[in-house]
């Protein structure tokens, strides 16, 4: 293994599985159900992007690798093994590289697990989503409670460093029934939950469910009431809440999506994964063919599976700033703001925006930062469009 050198930029690696054994009715991601999937051959496919990109990326190291999905956990851990070895062969490794994989329940068993710490996965992260029966038929989940628990007693008996997902804010659920479980997933976690508030995407059987009115969601009083108590509990319980949904223990951040919200580079292959890289003064987005067996065929035929790389404007890149560093508790460092801008904030429209927003205790504006307050946390969508509107002015 090589090791990094101080100097050298580092960047983090997601690698998107994209397959499921069944679609969530609340998932937009780019997660699709197959009978039958070769593995070799994706293998093979994501082993040629990588190598595509790492022509393209010289003088980064590697701080982070992150498998996610679809569901990860489905693929054998000798493909785990073989993508990692060749991202050491293609980067130099960052000394405390963390390299994620996302798991669900379903497909969480201890030799599996074991065979992934074995092959340099040094975080895990399991798709939970409820610790209640009910509550997993309604979210289509594959798994029930049982397996929830024994997912996460094999994650703990493996990995120091393991997190789990939940979602809250459900249909007909009340407050003290989300106090309860959340008290529960805290005797259970070890440093790390990611808690979502359920959300009725485009495209997905939910939003079909509830257009038709077969779903009721909270009122936005009662969501509010969900958020602020799990912030409660959570710091009960020594967690303190680092991005809008994300709750950590001191020292166990997530530090790969860590990369996206302080908009460090980051390189995606895999069907749909996207990417964000800077050389020569410029910073250059990326995106993937998203239909599976696209990316393939066009990996195979074209030596790569990007559909777009293009150079973004500097109004893209503002925007893109102010959509992932306002979702952290730490808020956006001005300093490295204008300096990878020219120097855009001073007396820009967006500064006088600022300090209007500071003024209404949604924003704190200090020398060093500028970060969305708790008051503001519930309002952070409502933020980002007034922030967003005319950044090119």
């Amino acid at each position: 293994m090589i090791y990094a050198q101080p100097n050298q930029k580092k960047f983090g690696l997601y690698i998107h599985w994209p397959f499921c054994l069944t679609k969530c009715p609340y998932c937009d991601f780019n997660s699709h159900v197959r009978t039958s999937v070769t593995w070799q051959d994706w293998l093979k496919g994501l082993k040629q992007e990588m190598c595509f990109y790492g022509q393209r990326s010289w003088g980064h190291s590697l701080s982070s690798i992150f498998f996610g999905g679809g569901t990860p956990s489905l693929m054998p851990p000798e493909m785990v093994e073989e993508l990692i070895t060749t991202a050491d062969k293609i980067w130099p490794f960052t000394a405390d590289i963390e390299i994620s994989l996302e798991a669900n329940p379903s497909s969480i068993e201890n030799q599996k697990i074991k065979a992934y710490r074995d092959c340099g996965v040094n975080r895990l992260s399991i798709g939970v989503q409820s610790l209640m029966d009910d509550a997993l038929k309604l979210l289509g989940r594959y798994h029930d409670r049982q397996q929830a628990m024994q997912a996460i007693d094999i994650a703990g008996n493996n990995f120091e460093n393991f997190s789990f997902d939940l979602i809250y804010a459900r249909p007909q659920q009340h407050l003290v029934e989300w106090e309860k479980e959340l008290k529960m997933a805290l005797t259970l976690a070890a440093n790390h939950l990611s808690l979502y508030q359920l959300t009725i995407e485009p495209g997905t059987a939910f939003e079909k469910s509830y257009q038709a009115g077969y779903l009721t969601m909270p009122t936005e009083e009662l969501s509010a009431d969900f958020y602020n108590l799990t912030n409660n509990i959570t710091m009960d319980y020594g967690f303190h809440l680092y991005e809008v949904s994300n709750y950590a223990k001191s020292g166990y951040e997530c530090q790969h999506n860590l990369t996206y919200w302080n908009y460090q580079d980051y390189i995606g292959i895999g069907p749909g994964a996207h990417g964000r890289l800077s050389f020569n003064g410029q910073k250059f987005a990326s995106l993937q063919t998203k239909i599976p067996e696209s990316w393939l065929h066009q990996v195979i035929h074209l030596g790569h599976g990007t559909k777009d790389f293009y150079c973004l404007t500097l109004n893209e890149q503002i925007q893109e700033r102010l959509l992932m560093g306002l979702r952290l508790s730490s808020g956006i460092d001005i300093s490295r703001f204008n300096l990878e801008t020219g120097n855009y904030l001073s007396n820009s429209p967006l500064y006088q925006k600022l300090l209007f927003l500071h003024a209404q205790d949604l924003i704190t504006v200090t020398s060093k930062n500028f970060t969305v307050t708790a008051n503001g946390r519930l309002r952070l969508n409502s933020i980002l469009r007034y922030l967003l509107a005319n950044t090119d002015n």
